[in-house]
């Protein structure tokens, strides 16, 4: 009997993908491709923004602290405005107006610290007791953009705790961002 060579039956599907299918996955995977780079591109874009965002966020965080540690510190308010606060508190300096630190067992003195917060920035005066003028003020934080920072309970003439709101401008946004703390004095009963 002679032997015919054997012809692949037309009922079996062979391995493999169609050009139709190639071109179809081609597609799709160029267009999945698109959209990651977007996604990509837009969060490079916006990086800056959120990167300043933050920076000022932690930025006005450190100096609310720094404002409260003070207050809680305090005697007596001696001018309240929306702007600014003047206040007696203890340091830990050699002398008032002076930035050299003092021994770790000598005691604290009591010095009148004044806070101006005024766009753009908030600075800092250090001056000796009940003196209202003079010393130099250092620049403790810029960036801001509302002189509303200082509000003060029960009044701004018996004022014992001071509340302080930081507008900063948003990047992203006409609404500005707000970091807010506040303190009571707790030296008040000290006071003359």
């Amino acid at each position: 009997m002679p032997i015919q060579p054997r012809m692949p039956s037309r009922g079996g599907r062979e391995a493999g993908f169609t050009l139709v299918e190639l071109l179809v996955a081609s597609a799709m995977g160029v267009v999945l491709l698109a959209i990651a780079g977007t996604m990509v591109t837009s969060a490079m874009r916006s990086q800056p923004d959120l990167s300043e965002r933050s920076q000022n966020i932690s930025t006005a965080r450190w100096v609310l602290e720094r404002l409260t540690r003070e207050i809680r510190n305090g005697i007596e308010v001696d001018t309240a405005t929306q702007s600014s606060v003047a206040f007696q508190t203890y340091v830990r300096h050699t002398a008032c107006g002076d930035m050299t630190p003092l021994a770790s067992e000598s005691p604290s003195i009591r010095c009148e610290v004044t806070y101006t917060c005024t766009p753009p920035s908030c600075t800092r005066t250090e001056t000796a007791p009940d003196v209202l003028s003079g010393g130099t003020p250092v620049t403790i934080f810029s960036g801001i953009d509302d002189d509303d920072v200082f509000t003060y309970s029960p009044s701004e003439e018996a004022a014992t705790y001071v509340g302080i709101t930081l507008h900063i401008p948003n990047p992203d946004g006409p609404s500005a961002l707000t970091v807010s703390d506040g303190a009571s004095m707790r030296n008040a009963v000290l006071a003359k």
